[in-house]
């Protein structure tokens, strides 16, 4: 089976769905964040392994809270998981950090923050140029 592949493709998104349910509605740990998301999940071709991606959104320690629950929970996950799917094998789950949203955030902000200072410098620009142009026609 290749990767990109329409039936990894729809496991993919299966797995992710029940990952991000199992997490929300399902454990109990205080350590994990409510404002955890599962970016997505990535199932090997032979269905034995699975990378999940996880942004957790908050502090860096709640973060790396979040990450040890839900390291130390792995083996819940993963018996809801083949209790919750019909798959041939359930993969073993490997729980990875995704702080690319965070990083997006974080550069649309600085964007803004440039555009906004180019848009004063240009209303700067034009106020003096209608200044100038306002002493040249008064001669």
């Amino acid at each position: 089976m290749r990767k990109n592949s329409i039936k990894n493709t729809r496991i993919n998104g299966e797995v992710q769905k029940e990952l991000s349910n199992i997490i929300h509605n399902e454990i109990k740990d205080p350590r994990i964040s409510p404002m955890t998301s599962v970016i997505s999940a990535v199932v090997a071709p032979d269905l034995k392994t699975c990378k999940a991606y996880i942004s957790v959104y908050g502090t860096p320690e709640e973060k790396e809270d979040t990450m040890a629950g839900l390291k130390k929970a792995e083996g819940f996950i993963r018996r809801l998981l083949a209790s919750n799917m019909n798959m041939r094998n359930t993969p073993e789950i490997r729980f990875v950090l995704d702080e690319s949203i965070e990083y997006g955030v974080s550069m649309s902000k600085m964007i803004d923050e440039v555009a906004a200072k180019d848009k004063a410098a240009d209303d700067a620009r034009e106020e003096a140029e209608s200044e100038v142009q306002g002493g040249i026609d008064d001669r």
